[in-house]
Parts: structure tokens; C-alpha cells; sequence
């Protein structure tokens, strides 16, 4: 009898093993997943934490010494850019969820635990691409949003069917999302770096997204209204930006923010004031160039770069370069630390508290080092050279200035947020991991 009541419970227990493995590996996708289902917002359960690699440990990425690789935690099958929500300590990412579907997914930062996950949504049908993920901050409530071009499934991209933007906005904190529709005639600009998502067309048709509410607002290209004597300000006019205060619109030269404030008053000690050109925005900021007033010693052959709060416009710090003998196809895009005390962008390096900036350039005045990452203790990585990632990896305290040199297998730093360091590494099967390492001490 004993030996029959072990034999029974131990086949009891084999069957609660294979109902729980045919419950973990049945069930497709859960209810509100499909396309046209969970409009109101409702929020996807949080799946299971990030994977680890093959070992059942983060795989092992060289980092700059600050951060301690024998910690952190790992995320597989990242789809193009992360973006993070800093004051929540949160970051996001896509995920190919099958059948040319994409997931938002969202971590913890500092631990790699989960937050919430968004459902499994088709993008906007084009003949190419993927969807592109921004982050979004209005009134201090931070946003994610996912956007796509092409025809949209299931709804009709404006009056004629023609093509739109499809933008799925999440509230960062909880993911509570709400998806708007912009009908579009072409490939558009779309970006993040202001209080609400801005669609331009690369000139002055533009519509912003306002991601508290889903409305979408579109200025007309006779309501731009440039400044009074600005000369330059109605040759090539384009759409760069929205501001706390409304659309930032630059001209050739000069730039202004409509009702609001204009370049001319703004330009940093030494610059002529009708020479402004916004090269760069982002979430506060805008990055300018300026040349030197005519009687400078200096006006053949330097710029001056100055970053400037967006909502007033007011300079914040300026350094001087060496004007390039040939100019760029492209400027630098400007990156902010996470609390915005730091600027850089390029070859240039801006410390916003002290109001000082840097220029690092070779004594040809060309650039030297090409920055993409600063954090909040002001320390910049980045690589040699001129374009991002084909030189060495480097490392420049801001505080003393000069670059330091780090190994060449070293990998810097995506972003750093909640003492975290954030890399992305490709694997040689072509899958694409997010890591987080903590910074030592």
C-alpha cells in the first residue's frame, strides 16, 4: 500500500508538470494584441526578464573602466535604437514579435527587471523599414513613441487613401498608449526633441503630435511669421523643432521661434548677430552656429558654437573652432547627459553649469575626436576621427579636457542612466543585445 501511494503521487505530479509546460508553451498571443484590438491604452502583462546569454550569464562586453562588467544584465533581439526615460530610470526597446509585428518592451534600468510591455502592432505598411522608436518629454511627463511610414492597415491614411505617419505613444511610467494617424504624402522628418512629436517634410509643412492628448496640430507655411528685419529668414525655411514656446523655424541665415524669441537677440558675446544657424536640437537645447562679427581678428577663419535653452533662447555657454575648409554634408547631432548639465556634439564639449565649452580639434583645425555620449558626471566617450565609430574609442573628462585613449576593443557607452551604462552589441548569428553594466562606486 505504501509503495502504491508513492507511485500515485509521483504520477500526479509528472501530470502537473506536463499541464503547466503545455500551459507555458500553448496560447499564442494574449487577448488586446492584434491590430484594431486594445485601443484604450491597456497595457500587455510584463513578460519574463531580460534573456541571458547561451552560458546563462550577460555576455561580457569590454567597457570603459568606470563600468563594473561582472554585474549587470542583458536583453536579446533589440530591433534598431534604444531610448530611455531618465527620470523614471527606465529604458525602452523593440522587438520583432512575428508576422511583421513589433513590441515595445520596457526595463528597470539599474536591475534589467521588467516594467511593462506594450502589445504586438503592425507598423504602417511601407515597401521598406522598420519602425523607429523616440523618447518624448512634455511638462516634465516623460513618453515613448513608435512611428512608421506608409499605408497604415485598417484605416484609411486620409481622405484619398493615400499614404500617413502611424504614431503609437506610450506613457513612460506606465505604458498607457493611445495611437494617432497623420496622413503624409512622403518619407518624412520626425522627431522627439521637445514637448511633443514633430512631422515635417524637411521645409515648412510640419504637424506636431501632442503626446498627452493624441491631438495633432499643423501650421500653415504663411503663419511662420519670421521676424521683422531679418533678412535670411524667408530663404530656405525649414521646420527644426518644437519648443515649450512653439515651433523653432530657421531661415538662411537666422532662426526663431514663432511669437516667441529670435536669434538676433540672442547671439553669444562676439558673434554677428544676423549670421545664426540652428545645426542641431535636442530635448532643451539647440546647438548654433554663429560667425564672428566682421572687425573680429577671426572672422576668416573661425565659427562660433553656442547651445541655448530652447524655451527663451538664452546663450548658455560658446567656444570658438576653426571654420573647416570644406563644410560637412552633415553637423554633428547634439547629445545631452540625462539631468542636461552636459552637452556634446562632435568634436565639441559643453559643460552648461560653468557656461565653458571646448572644441577639440587638431592643430590643422580639423575635428579630432567625434563625441556621441556624455553623463551627468561630465565625462564624454566617443571615438578618433570624424565619423562615429570608425576610429579608436576614447574617453574625455570634461573637467580637465583633454581625451584619453582607451583599448581598441573597448565598447562605449550607449547612454547612461541610474549609474547604469547602457551598450549594444551585435552577436555573430546578427542578434542584437542591450546590456546594462553599473558604474564602480
Amino acid at each position: 500500500m505504501r509503495q502504491r501511494v508513492v507511485r500515485l503521487a509521483l504520477v500526479g505530479g509528472v501530470a502537473v508538470l506536463v499541464l503547466l509546460l503545455l500551459l507555458s508553451t500553448c496560447g499564442g498571443e494574449p487577448a488586446g494584441t492584434e491590430d484594431g484590438d486594445d485601443r484604450a491604452g491597456r497595457t500587455a502583462p510584463a513578460s519574463a526578464a531580460p534573456s541571458a546569454s547561451a552560458t546563462g550569464a550577460p555576455a561580457r562586453v569590454d567597457a570603459p573602466a568606470a563600468y563594473d562588467t561582472s554585474r549587470g544584465w542583458q536583453a536579446q533581439g533589440v530591433v534598431g535604437d534604444i531610448a530611455v526615460a531618465a527620470g523614471l530610470g527606465a529604458v525602452a526597446y523593440l522587438e520583432a514579435a512575428g508576422g511583421d509585428r513589433y513590441r515595445l518592451r520596457t526595463l528597470d534600468a539599474a536591475t534589467g527587471e521588467p516594467r511593462w510591455t506594450g502589445p504586438a502592432l503592425r507598423p504602417a505598411r511601407a515597401p521598406a523599414g522598420r519602425p523607429r522608436l523616440l523618447e518624448v518629454t512634455r511638462d516634465g511627463v516623460e513618453y515613448f513613441a513608435v512611428w512608421s511610414f506608409g499605408k497604415a492597415a485598417g484605416s484609411t491614411g486620409g481622405d484619398d487613401g493615400g499614404p500617413a505617419v502611424l504614431v503609437d505613444l506610450y506613457a513612460a511610467s506606465d505604458g498607457a498608449r493611445q495611437q494617432v494617424e497623420v496622413a503624409w504624402p512622403a518619407p518624412p522628418s520626425v522627431s522627439g526633441a521637445g514637448p511633443g512629436v514633430l512631422i515635417t517634410d524637411g521645409g515648412t509643412r510640419s504637424a506636431v503630435v501632442d503626446p498627452l492628448t493624441g491631438a495633432v496640430s499643423a501650421v500653415a507655411p504663411k503663419d511662420l511669421r519670421p521676424p521683422r528685419g531679418c533678412a535670411g529668414c524667408r530663404r530656405l525655411t525649414e521646420v527644426r523643432a518644437v519648443t515649450a514656446g512653439g515651433l523653432l523655424v530657421s531661415g538662411s541665415p537666422g532662426f526663431w521661434v514663432r511669437d516667441g524669441w529670435a536669434s538676433a537677440a540672442v547671439a553669444p558675446r562676439g558673434a554677428d548677430t544676423a549670421s545664426g544657424v540652428p545645426v542641431s536640437v535636442t530635448d532643451g537645447y539647440v546647438l548654433a552656429r554663429w560667425r564672428p562679427a566682421r572687425k573680429d581678428r577671426q572672422a576668416a577663419t573661425h565659427d562660433i558654437w553656442s547651445v541655448h535653452d530652447s524655451a527663451s533662447g538664452k546663450a548658455l555657454a560658446a567656444v570658438r573652432c576653426h571654420r573647416p575648409e570644406i563644410e560637412p554634408g552633415t553637423f554633428p547631432r547634439a547629445v545631452r547627459s540625462p539631468a542636461g548639465g552636459h552637452l556634446v556634439a562632435g568634436s565639441l564639449a559643453f559643460d552648461l553649469g560653468l557656461g565653458k565649452g571646448h572644441c577639440y580639434e587638431r592643430e590643422d583645425g580639423t575635428p579630432a575626436v567625434t563625441l556621441s555620449t556624455v553623463t551627468d558626471e561630465g565625462v564624454a566617450y566617443g571615438s578618433s576621427g570624424t565619423v562615429p565609430g570608425t576610429g579608436l574609442p576614447l574617453a574625455v573628462d570634461l573637467a580637465l579636457t583633454e581625451p584619453e585613449p582607451l583599448p581598441a576593443t573597448v565598447r562605449v557607452p550607449e547612454a547612461e542612466i541610474s549609474d547604469t551604462g547602457l551598450f549594444l552589441w551585435t552577436d555573430p548569428r546578427d542578434r542584437r543585445h542591450l546590456l546594462g553594466h553599473p558604474r564602480r562606486g
